[in-house]
């Protein structure tokens, strides 16, 4: 009896260990992504969050498939079937026990108590490197508040408009600096014409799944995913809840971008004034909005909401194409991929404020009168190809990472 135990427990172990060889052999890596130059990888233990969809899998493998042993090295999803009888800490201990030097663990907010067992890997296997990533930014960030002093956590968000010209067409260049682009050194190499490439980006680019023919539907499925499922699992609550907030999704997709009334969003929604604050802010940490702050205290957070966005513009072209006027989305573009290197704020004068430098966007025909008195202030206008004295092209924004 105890040896037939033990053969279905090599047997399992063998299925996981073919999981990761299926997965590993699938993974391309032709496009390696900003944040992996900005992770120390060879530390003890670290954590990847971001939203759903933006890629984070396939960076933990990419750098398993270049970087490290696969006799040595298991990649798995907390989700698997594996798990349904067995715990973290099993699979750990086993593992070890093989020779085992570098665990990675996926999807691991799909885990009940993932966090408890985390810490105990962690204290129990000093050299056991372990790796845990997340696709909702929720739960992750919740369970982590016990680990956050002794696992480095790096947050991940989707393609920016550099990354997609690379996955997208195979045009291959380093990210700009803001100091270079402020200075108008931002040429993509072998493109003398790049709007219609920026355009087809804000459609379709953000995500690396957007080559796909069924694109939209997948989208549809990740922003589903998050407000059923995964924002509900935080809340330890039910589905008529993640409908309500997928509700307020939409309602804020209808409208953006606007300044939140409270009121006036519980009376469209039937949700309680009392929860919609907190409601829009576990809908930006999961990647759905974006709320752009004033710059009382100059730290992102602390301020109060001016204005709420959907977060990226290919959200706005899937749940709202009506909504999808261009301010709108040269707005939404420019507070996106501007975030990445900064705190991006509201601007009391004009649209928006980083660093002590004023940023006013729109488009072609966009004047110097509502920066005219104010120091270190642009005005970033689309549907140019070029910029020049503090005029800048939207589209050069894209490089930043």
């Amino acid at each position: 009896m105890q040896k037939r135990y033990i053969c279905r427990k090599a047997e399992r172990m063998e299925q996981l260990f073919e999981y990761f060889k299926r997965k590993l052999n699938e993974t391309p890596t032709d496009l390696i992504r900003y944040k992996f130059s900005e992770i120390k990888w060879e530390g003890h233990a670290l954590g990847l969050v971001g939203p759903r969809g933006v890629g984070k899998s396939t960076m933990l493998l990419q750098y398993i498939k270049m970087q490290l042993e696969e006799r040595d090295t298991l990649y798995v999803s907390a989700d698997h079937l594996y798990f349904a009888s067995h715990t973290l800490v099993d699979l750990a201990d086993r593992f070890y026990k093989m020779g085992g030097k570098h665990l990675f663990i996926d999807e691991i907010h799909r885990y009940e108590g993932w966090s408890v067992e985390v810490k105990q890997i962690f204290d129990s296997y000093s050299d056991l490197q372990l790796v845990i990533s997340g696709s909702s930014i929720l739960e992750i960030t919740k369970g982590m508040a016990d680990l956050s002093r002794r696992i480095p956590i790096y947050e991940m968000q989707g393609l920016s408009f550099r990354e997609y010209l690379h996955l997208f067409h195979g045009i291959k260049m380093d990210a700009v600096s803001l100091e270079r682009l402020l200075k108008h050194d931002y040429d993509i190499p072998g493109v003398e014409h790049p709007l219609p490439l920026f355009h087809d980006y804000l459609q379709r680019g953000y995500y690396p799944f957007g080559k796909d023919a069924a694109y939209d539907i997948e989208l549809m499925q990740v922003v589903s995913q998050t407000m059923e499922s995964d924002i509900p699992l935080y809340l330890n609550t039910n589905v008529s809840v993640g409908r309500k907030l997928k509700q307020l999704l939409m309602v804020v997709a209808e409208s953006v971008p606007f300044k939140p009334v409270m009121q006036k969003l519980a009376d469209v929604t039937g949700i309680s004034r009392n929860y919609i604050q907190d409601y829009l802010m576990y809908m930006e940490r999961a990647g759905m909005i974006a709320q752009l702050r004033d710059a009382v205290g100059g730290i992102r957070g602390l301020g109060k909401t001016e204005k709420l966005y959907l977060d990226n513009t290919n959200l706005i072209y899937v749940l709202a194409p009506k909504r999808a006027d261009i301010g709108n989305v040269r707005e939404t573009f420019f507070m996106n991929q501007m975030r990445v290197v900064g705190d991006i704020m509201c601007s009391p004068v004009s649209d928006f404020l980083m660093d002590n430098m004023t940023f006013e966007i729109g488009g072609r025909k966009k004047g110097q009168k509502q920066i005219s008195e104010i120091d270190n202030a642009y005005v970033v206008k689309d549907d140019i190809e070029t910029g020049y004295a503090n005029v800048l092209p939207l589209w050069a924004f894209g490089l930043l990472y």
